[in-house]
């Protein structure tokens, strides 16, 4: 993550994580369960294009889901190319995920 969003706080609401950067958002869109969160889809304004919002916002969501126990189900394209480009992270992805090994 680069420095600039290392001290914005994710902020979650029922529906989405988000960070705000200046008044503009980057989110994900998630399903939770009582042992899974389901990242469904990671989005960024334009204004925030080619910034590192949108993988700022992934990256602080994984460490939030590592925290609360739960594991994740990446259907979010962007999340699971994330996760290719950083396996570390795929000791918080369900192993009943149907992508699993493709990770």
């Amino acid at each position: 993550m680069k420095p600039e969003f290392e001290n914005i706080p994710l902020v979650k609401t029922d529906k989405r994580f988000e960070i705000n950067i200046n008044g503009h958002y980057a989110f994900i869109d998630y399903r939770e369960t009582t042992h899974q969160i389901a990242l469904i889809h990671t989005e960024a304004e334009p204004e925030l294009a080619g910034t590192g919002a949108a993988a700022a916002v992934v990256e602080k969501t994984l460490h939030y889901i590592e925290e609360s126990g739960k594991k994740l189900l990446p259907f979010c394209p962007y999340v699971f190319a994330y996760l290719k480009k950083h396996p570390e992270w795929k000791r918080i992805v369900d192993e009943k995920f149907e992508g699993y090994h493709q990770l």
